[in-house]
């Protein structure tokens, strides 16, 4: 079938990015799934996440005549076919093999931003090749200096543009789902997994042949190959020494844009501008961290109006549809950042399910906007 015809067929069976979902469930083990969809505590601030963004209403204008919005900005000095990008998302692998990859090869034909975390189950150079001129890499900031020289000059290589920093991670999250449902790296070959095998046999067969997961990126940084061990290391070795002198110093070392990703407080935001970084994420870890923190669409106007442009503002955390993109942009983002619903798209459809999550953000963003009467996207920022 060409893809037009396949393109076509998802439109019309699957239109919302809640049916890829309930697709994806089918299809992706317990385990994977719980892991992709968890939070933090009682997870209450996933829910809060929603709520928040569902709050936010708008007075439509009419009589505005035809309207037909263009989806195409800059940002950071390049071209995007939309407004908004694929986030990063650690341990993709698990969720549907080879995700990383195919992620890639939608931003590529999409023209959108594809963000390959430093804890996905892919190297930059094996995707870099597939990502073409919209790789951005996400980075966990190594302790030693050698170790994070050595993980940039590689994302650099393969082509990666934009740095984005996660600083929300001061240390691991206590995950309380992930663990009921039995998460262990490397995954244990149990009664209940080889249940879930025999019951997802299209996840199964493709990760027989691609392999169990593995975080081939830092793998490499290891003294041992076992799979404990690596966990063990990068729990060690990576993350929870984060500080404004280390950002300074990773903005003298990458020859291009870096990203703060993870800000809620409007003097963070601040900061940021001042010691020179050309971004930051309006993000909780998409509620995975810290359940005590406010909902992160609630924390974007603040940050928006103490910057004052001196910064460029993206949004992540909670998103699901254009309508939110929209709301995003219209509290003051420059630019947005999904996870969750790419994966879905994958694991429901396969290889070109993330050009059909494109398809249905890009289609519910032009349709919201249009019922707002605006026709393009620096209008949004100006209505009443």
């Amino acid at each position: 079938m060409s893809y037009e015809k396949k393109r076509q067929q998802y439109l019309n069976q699957y239109p919302a990015i809640q049916d890829l979902a309930e697709k994806a469930r089918k299809r992706i083990p317990y385990v994977a799934w719980e892991y992709l969809e968890s939070g933090t505590g009682d997870e209450f601030l996933i829910e809060q996440n929603r709520i928040a963004l569902q709050q936010i209403r708008f007075k439509p204008r009419f009589c505005r005549g035809t309207l037909n919005p263009s989806m195409e900005t800059e940002f950071l000095g390049k071209k995007y076919a939309a407004p908004f990008g694929i986030a990063p998302v650690g341990l993709t692998g698990l969720m549907w093999p080879k995700i990383e990859q195919y992620l890639a090869g939608t931003a590529d034909r999409c023209q959108i931003p594809y963000t390959l975390s430093t804890v996905a189950t892919d190297t930059p150079e094996a995707v870099g090749p597939k990502v073409g001129d919209m790789g951005w890499f996400q980075l966990y900031p190594p302790r030693e200096k050698e170790f994070r020289q050595s993980l940039l000059q590689r994302a650099k290589d393969s082509g990666f543009h934009t740095l984005v920093v996660t600083a929300d991670v001061p240390m691991p999250s206590r995950r309380e789902r992930t663990k009921r449902a039995g998460l262990r790296m490397p995954p244990s070959i149990t009664p209940r997994m080889i249940w879930q095998g025999i019951t997802h046999p299209a996840w199964t067969l493709a990760t027989l042949q691609n392999g169990l997961p593995r975080l081939k990126t830092v793998e490499k940084y290891a003294t041992h190959t076992n799979m404990k061990f690596i966990s063990t290391m990068v729990g060690n070795r990576l993350g929870g020494t984060l500080s404004w002198e280390y950002c300074e110093i990773l903005k003298e070392e990458w020859d291009g844009s870096v990203i703060l990703k993870g800000i809620l407080h409007p003097e963070d935001a601040m900061k940021a501008a001042e010691i020179g970084l050309d971004g930051i994420v309006v993000s909780n870890h998409g509620a995975r961290q810290f359940n005590g923190a406010v909902p992160a669409i609630e924390a974007l106007p603040a940050i928006v109006e103490a910057v004052a442009g001196k910064v460029n503002i993206l949004f992540d955390s909670g998103v699901r549809s254009g309508l939110d993109i929209m709301r995003a942009l219209y509290l003051g983002a420059d630019f947005v950042l999904l996870g969750r619903a790419f994966i879905y798209g994958v694991a429901a459809l396969g290889s070109f399910g993330g050009d059909h999550v494109v398809e249905i953000l890009k289609d519910d963003l032009r349709n919201n906007m249009v019922q707002l009467g605006v026709e393009n996207l620096q209008e949004l920022q100006k209505i009443q």
